[in-house]
């Protein structure tokens, strides 16, 4: 497997099962955060001039033979016709993750572009295309899907390295900055290790000058014109290891919506329903894997995990069948 920019890889997982032809703000917030990715890729790979707590960059990065198409669409939009640009830190991912829609949606359109060509992301038919009212309606909805064996390349690697003991490097650090401001967090880590999650944010913070200039940060709570300023300091602040630590916001939002699928029989044993839902994913393109049978079995499609609970819509006449129902890790 090719290996992958920091935004490639932060782009498998953010944009997986997104809306693939609208601007929903679950995608809003991850194009944010890939565009914010940009910087602090061009910033690890020392493309910046530091003076003193300024970043510079010329417009002379364009030129360089190594830079990539994604890279300098973000860039054009943010030099427009200047020649150079200067701002803090924040600034910087600041003016990245406020770009308009139009702009957000051209680079996605041109990172999408280069994991496409690596097989690694494609287009299918959205999971709600299966809902009954979907189907009903014949409306034509699309979401991204990422690759399998890359999907969890990227996952399991952040989450070993962020829940075993070592030393974070400064790619870990931005990685999980970016799943934070992008509300998938809770999809990678479960509650339980949530909290380890944030210990670690503290133990970064106290230890790491690239975490405490980055944790400071925050882009997930802006409106459409402005950036609010950065670290929410609480009244209350919890025991670490430090002893008084922060407690880091990490914003939810919920990335997928429930979908229900009728099933043949009115009232058929759950296997038989399982077998309609089957049926009905794998006509739709979707990738299901059983991972769980039973009353309420847990159903990997796709990437992301349902659990399959068995439901009725009540009308003239009952409609029975399956309620796919996003499974909280």
């Amino acid at each position: 497997m090719e290996d992958l920019t920091l935004a490639q890889g932060f782009t498998i997982i953010s944009l997986n099962s997104l809306d693939s032809l609208h601007m929903t703000t679950a995608k809003r917030m991850a194009l944010r955060c890939i565009s914010a990715a940009v910087i602090l890729e061009l910033y690890l790979e020392d493309y910046f001039t530091e003076k003193e707590e300024q970043l510079v960059l010329n417009r002379e990065v364009f030129a360089k033979p190594d830079i990539l198409l994604y890279q300098e669409e973000v860039l054009k939009h943010l030099f427009k016709n200047q020649d150079s640009l200067e701002g803090t830190f924040a600034w910087w991912l600041g003016k990245a993750s406020t770009l308009s829609d139009k702009s957000l949606k051209r680079v996605e359109h041109t990172i999408m572009d280069s994991l496409k060509g690596l097989n690694l992301m494609e287009e299918i038919p959205n999971l709600l295309g299966c809902d009954l009212f979907y189907t009903t309606a014949d409306i034509t909805m699309r979401e991204y899907r990422s690759n399998g064996l890359e999907y969890n390349r990227q996952t399991e690697g952040i989450r070993s390295e962020v829940l075993e003991e070592g030393k974070l490097t400064d790619e870990d650090i931005v990685k999980l900055w970016l799943l934070r401001e992008s509300a998938c967090l809770s999809e990678i880590f479960t509650k339980k290790e949530l909290d380890s999650v944030l210990i670690r944010f503290n133990e970064m913070y106290q230890s790491s000058q690239l975490a405490k200039r980055l944790f400071e940060v925050s882009i997930h709570h802006m409106g459409e014109t402005a950036v609010k300023n950065f670290l929410t300091f609480k009244k209350q602040l919890m025991s670490t290891p430090f002893g008084t630590g922060l407690n880091f916001d990490f914003p939810f939002i919920e990335r997928s919506q429930s979908v229900f699928i009728e099933t043949e029989a009115m009232f058929s044993n759950p296997e038989k329903r399982l077998e309609d839902v089957l049926k009905r994913l794998n006509g739709y393109g979707h990738e299901v894997t059983v991972l769980r049978g039973g009353a309420v079995p847990l159903l990997k499609i796709d990437n992301i995990l349902y659990e399959a609970v068995a439901d009725a819509i009540v009308g003239k006449i009952p409609v029975h069948g399956i309620r796919l129902r996003r499974y909280q890790i």
